[in-house]
């Protein structure tokens, strides 16, 4: 007598096998997967670990502080002490006179770096790409490199020494032309200009590291078959590198549309005084004022707290642009 043989367990056998406890769950199959992968590439993980640390302590965890931009904050009552006002602070900030000031000189601002300071680097890292003695490349690479590592203050005191009208060597040079001497420091009309110069000066060398690293990763053989076609340097780099570094491109113009009201604190500082301060008043300078030197803590929350809710709109819309059009965007 013959014995039939089993037939195999269907997909819908080892489901109800799961779900009935006979066997592994494949919950926890998955669970163990993803721990032996884990554990197979702990060595990246372990290069994560800084980042992810510095970003839970320094940007995560303090956004509990936002509380206090719906509380009359009083530092000896703390957080539970002090007395709920709403959005109270938000609507100060939304009819207070200042309020479009600062807009205006923000998105000003911003709007210059993204036109004149964004383009820089991507340029930069075109011009380098094409220099075929290692040693120059290394070099001009080093020496542009180099401002990024310096301090605000030391940038914005060498500007001050030579754009200064008392001895400063833009200035002897104008005198010397038979020209007036221009107060570059003081002058509203040449705060945003000179703000912009010092960024593209300081960061745009220190970005040109991404760009070439978008370069490298384009293939060579396209570069031959566009030399035997008759194309020059000038279409090679027009056709096909530009091209190659668009999704580069466009995920950091998207991060920095994000920051468009976050010009940081440190540098506006240096350069405005009391009688620029018209044009060079911007929300991160407004936040120290009102939360630093006044004290209003909560009042300066609650703009900083609007700053980060741009930021973030901004960043979702243009994403989505930029998806829309066939890019990938940054999620």
């Amino acid at each position: 007598m013959s014995t039939a043989t089993p037939a195999p367990p269907t997909r819908q056998d080892r489901t109800a096998s799961d779900a009935s406890g006979s066997g592994v769950p494949r919950r926890t199959r998955d669970t163990r997967r993803m721990w032996a992968t884990v554990w197979r590439r702990r060595a990246l993980y372990l290069m994560i670990l800084p980042g992810a640390v510095y970003f839970l302590i320094f940007k995560y965890l303090p956004m509990g502080g936002l509380a206090i931009a719906f509380q009359d904050y009083r530092p000896f009552l703390g957080f539970s002490g002090s007395e709920w006002v709403g959005f109270d602070h938000f609507i100060r900030l939304f009819t207070e006179d200042t309020f479009f000031l600062l807009l205006r000189n923000t998105l000003t601002i911003s709007f210059l770096l993204l036109v004149f300071a964004f383009p820089v680097p991507i340029i930069l890292a075109l011009l380098i790409n094409e220099v075929r003695l290692r040693f120059v490349k290394r070099s001009v690479q080093t020496i542009i490199y180099l401002p990024h590592f310096m301090s605000w203050v030391i940038i914005v005191s060498l500007f001050y020494v030579m754009l200064t009208t008392d001895g400063g060597s833009i200035n002897n040079v104008i005198v010397a032309a038979g020209g007036e001497p221009i107060s570059f420091l003081t002058d509203p009309a040449w705060l945003r200009p000179m703000y912009v110069m010092q960024e593209i000066w300081r960061n745009a060398g220190w970005g040109t590291i991404i760009y070439l690293a978008a370069i490298t990763t384009v293939d060579t053989q396209l570069y031959e078959s566009a030399a035997i076609d008759g194309a020059g340097r000038l279409r090679q780099a027009w056709h096909i590198t530009l091209p190659a570094i668009r999704p580069t491109i466009i995920v950091l113009l998207i991060l920095n549309i994000g920051d468009f009201l976050e010009l940081g604190f440190e540098h506006m500082f240096l350069v405005m005084n009391s009688l620029n301060r018209e044009v060079g008043e911007i929300f991160d300078t407004y936040v120290y004022n009102t939360g630093i030197v006044n004290g209003q803590f909560s009042y300066a929350a609650a703009v900083g707290m609007f700053k980060g809710i741009v930021g973030l709109i901004l960043v979702v819309l243009a994403n989505r642009l930029a998806r829309r059009f066939g890019e990938e965007g940054v999620y």
